[in-house]
């Protein structure tokens, strides 16, 4: 497992400890977007299948992005041989922050461009409303992101 100082020592490949950290950022930020966006895509599907209104679908979307969000983080480390209890204490408070920011940013904008509110999967402001949530989720969690990897709040990518 890499230590959370790893970054630093690589930094000088490439422009220096700030593109190394604005990598690294960027990467986490990814990864998280990514468990995000399996729970909140699934709980829009939901939700906008079954008529949902758009406060339940909200609940239901963040519900599946933590769920999914954590798991994606949880899975590498009880790969590599940690117990669930060691896991959960290395990720859990980094990554509470930085989904419950990316969940939020999503919720509003894909309630704001409407994407909520459509009848079907198949209207083209569902998908709309997904993109958009996905680039303010991105938007809004990559300094958070930042600020936590530089004071070690977050752990990097495992």
């Amino acid at each position: 497992m890499n230590s959370p100082h790893d970054h630093h020592a690589h930094a000088h490949h490439a422009g220096g400890p700030d593109a190394g950290l604005a990598r690294l950022t960027t990467a986490a930020t990814l990864h998280c977007l990514l468990g995000c966006a399996i729970g909140e895509l699934i709980g829009l599907a939901i939700g906008v299948s079954l008529g949902l209104g758009a406060w339940s679908t909200v609940v239901l979307a963040t519900t599946l992005g933590f769920a999914s969000g954590f798991a994606l983080s949880l899975l590498p480390l009880l790969r590599q041989g940690m117990n669930l209890q060691s896991a959960w204490r290395a990720i859990w408070l980094g990554e509470a922050i930085s989904i419950a920011a990316m969940e939020l940013a999503m919720n509003v904008a894909d309630y704001a461009v409407g994407g909520m509110g459509v009848g079907s999967m198949l209207h083209p402001m569902f998908w709309g409303g997904y993109a958009a949530a996905l680039v303010a989720g991105f938007a809004v969690a990559w300094p958070i992101n930042r600020y936590m990897l530089a004071q070690e709040i977050k752990q990097p990518c495992h």
